[in-house]
């Protein structure tokens, strides 16, 4: 049985621990919140390039508009997830890596999300026949480019296997390149054959939106390059 004078220094020793070890809980990175958020709004990035490509494979309208809504919900449930995200950066004083490049990376996978949806919703607006070649094409780019985005972002939690992340950098980059050769393609040959100027500027817009899609790619694959290359 302890002493009074040992019970009080075993309680004060236990106090301090129990403080030190708040303190501690207070300052450690909540690295499982961001990632898992990151995650969540990359595996809605990649669904929303595949649904892309249903929308313009999908001939009938009313079939489309359904595709479309699909977009929408995701759409709106990725907006939610970046709110999080911006929460969790006000509460938390650590985080797994640079505030601005978390900041960076939220906003350009929300404008990914915002774009495929903007450009889904368009083609049904514009009452467009998306079997447009060029709207085909670019449609393959966002699937290819949002599926490059979520290898990326889910490597990100240990970056352990580097090479996967560079390379799915490597490989946005390459088609971003392509969708910006594949949209004055597509611009010229408007200009070329289309006799209707309605069709021609929302064909015009159409082509516009989705290569910007492209860019928001680029946007998210250069954060994490230098996120990879501050901390790797």
């Amino acid at each position: 049985m302890l002493s009074p004078n040992n019970y009080f220094k075993f309680a004060t020793r236990k106090l301090k621990q129990m403080n030190f070890n708040a303190i501690i809980q207070l300052f450690t990175p909540k690295d499982r919140v961001f990632y898992s958020l990151f995650e969540q709004v990359a595996l809605n990035v990649a669904e929303m390039g595949r649904l892309m490509k249903d929308v313009v494979a999908e001939p009938d309208f009313s079939k489309r508009g359904v595709v479309i809504k699909k977009l929408e919900d995701l759409e709106h449930n990725n907006d939610n997830l970046t709110h999080q995200i911006f929460n969790e950066l006000g509460r938390n004083f650590i985080t797994p890596f640079d505030r601005e490049d978390i900041h960076h990376l939220a906003n350009a996978l929300d404008d990914i999300c915002d774009y495929i949806y903007a450009s889904a919703k368009k083609i049904n607006f514009y009452k467009v026949d998306p079997s447009d070649s060029g709207i085909q094409k670019m449609a393959d780019i966002i699937a290819l480019g949002a599926e490059s985005i979520k290898i990326a972002v889910l490597e990100l939690r240990n970056m352990k296997n580097m090479r996967n992340i560079t390379d799915a950098i490597a490989k946005v980059n390459t088609y971003e390149n392509q969708a910006d050769d594949l949209f004055d393609m597509c611009i010229e040959r408007l200009f070329e054959t289309e006799n209707d100027v309605k069709m021609l500027i929302k064909k015009r817009e159409i082509y516009q939106v989705m290569e910007i899609a492209t860019d928001k790619f680029e946007d998210a694959a250069n954060v994490m390059e230098s996120i990879v290359v501050k901390y790797a």
